[in-house]
């Protein structure tokens, strides 16, 4: 977007072009030696080169998001939102930068291999030809992000408890942390699931131990983050279900004594998977037919927001809140034959790239708002624009052994190792930036 300040800059210079040009012709034809009408416009030609250049890298460093720097698609999230600070004196902002190829990548995290990485997945041994998608890492602008480090995280959560509560994405990014952790562990044997459940997308709650560390690492199946309940007498035939925006899941009394979680949402909060499918929104005893989907994501966020408030020692438990995963589906919906398999690399192409979607703004609002009223260790954690280039990462066609050939492409949840390692680089990021101690827990 071109700013009114952006508008000034270029007008000056514009301005400061046009006075300097007559001066220049005027000298051109007061040189000693002779110059002909091709070498006159040629060196007038090569005078607004020049001022085009110096301009574009004046405009490009004082506004790095505006039209003349490449990027000049605007931040998909707003300015107003939180950056993570990168050490005492310095800011940087981890969520705004570029995908660079990197040979490196990812041998200095895990494999395929790791036993608790779901199928749907491991899109290279679902057949997936090539592994150029997990070779791009992250570079912000104005900084570096620091390498994760398996050990020091597990020093960090000695005898600690992380929970991830959310959708089937949070369970992706679950996954991920599990096995980038594990290449710290020297016993692999010494992790498991704790009720003794495959890795599988099926199951409400997973638990892994890390019996090294005396570490837990939880994930718990909740896409709206509220209760889903039957419709209450009376209600209209239409209502096959209701989703009650102010009471929070009952998974969340598991929640409470933890000190890492990370929430998830969004991906369920729409029109096909609630009134589409007969569930409407219930608030106290009263089902409203007529409620936009996003002012009941609003209110679910404020029941959790209060429940967060109430339940949660400010001093102990570190709160993410994740933004939304962009999904890259192509001419049509997931549904209605979309797809996403074409894609080999990182979109580059900005203009493709979609705008702020609603469920970020609102969750920014409710953490700032827990902020306000000293909840400083709740944060908001920004992966869309960095996860919108990634076109490239998902499992698409590559689904999981017993798939019909002609389900539809998975162009929402990503292949592993993939983008969501990234996403946990910002968390442990985060983490230690706040000082996250590596004593033992009480």
């Amino acid at each position: 977007m071109i700013t009114t300040r952006h508008k000034s800059s270029y007008s000056n210079l514009l301005f400061l072009s046009l006075l300097i040009l007559p001066f220049m012709q005027q000298n051109l034809q007061n040189l000693s030696y002779p110059i002909n009408k091709e070498q006159k416009h040629t060196a007038i030609f090569f005078f607004f080169i020049v001022t085009s250049i110096i301009g574009y890298h004046v405009l490009s460093q004082s506004h790095p998001g505006s039209f003349f720097n490449i990027g000049f698609l605007p931040k998909i999230l707003p300015s107003n939102i939180p950056i993570i600070k990168s050490g005492k004196n310095t800011k940087c902002d981890y969520s705004n930068g570029k995908w660079v190829y990197d040979e490196t990548q990812p041998r200095i995290r895990y494999s395929e291999n790791c036993p608790f990485l779901d199928p749907g997945f491991r899109c290279q041994q679902n057949g997936r030809k090539d592994l150029d998608y997990q070779k791009w890492r992250w570079q912000p602008k104005d900084c570096n992000l620091p390498r994760f480090e398996a050990k020091d995280f597990l020093e960090r959560t000695r005898n600690r408890r992380i929970v991830f509560a959310g959708d089937s994405i949070g369970r992706n990014q679950w996954e991920s942390l599990i096995c980038m952790l594990s290449e710290g562990v020297s016993n692999r044997s010494a992790i498991f699931e704790e009720n003794g459940n495959p890795i599988t997308k099926h199951k409400g709650f997973l638990s892994i131990k890390f019996q090294e560390y005396n570490l837990t690492v939880q994930y718990y199946r909740v896409p709206y983050l509220v209760i889903i309940d039957r419709p209450p007498p009376n209600a209209p035939k239409q209502v096959y279900g209701v989703i009650r925006v102010d009471r929070l899941h009952w998974y969340s009394a598991k929640w409470v004594g933890s000190d890492v979680l990370v929430f998830s949402a969004g991906h369920w909060w729409n029109q096909d998977k609630t009134v589409k499918l007969g569930y409407y929104f219930q608030e106290g005893e009263t089902v409203n037919m007529t409620m936009d989907v996003m002012e009941a994501f609003r209110r679910s966020m404020n029941t959790l927001k209060i429940w967060v408030m109430q339940n949660l020692e400010p001093g102990k438990t570190h709160v993410f809140f994740r933004s939304y995963s962009p999904i890259h589906y192509r001419d049509g919906e997931w549904n209605k034959g979309g797809y996403c398999n074409t894609s080999r690399k990182p979109e580059s192409d900005y203009s493709k790239l979609e705008p702020e979607p609603r469920n970020n703004i609102i969750i920014n609002e409710v953490v700032k708002e827990m902020n306000k009223k000293a909840m400083k260790m709740v944060k908001f954690i920004n992966i869309t624009y960095l996860t919108e280039f990634r076109k490239d990462g998902h499992p698409s066609r590559n689904r999981e052994p017993g798939t019909p050939v002609d389900a539809p492409q998975d162009c929402s949840h990503w292949c592993l190792p993939g983008v969501p390692d990234t996403w946990n680089e910002l968390i442990y990021t985060e983490l230690s930036r706040t000082g996250f101690k590596k004593s033992p827990a009480m």
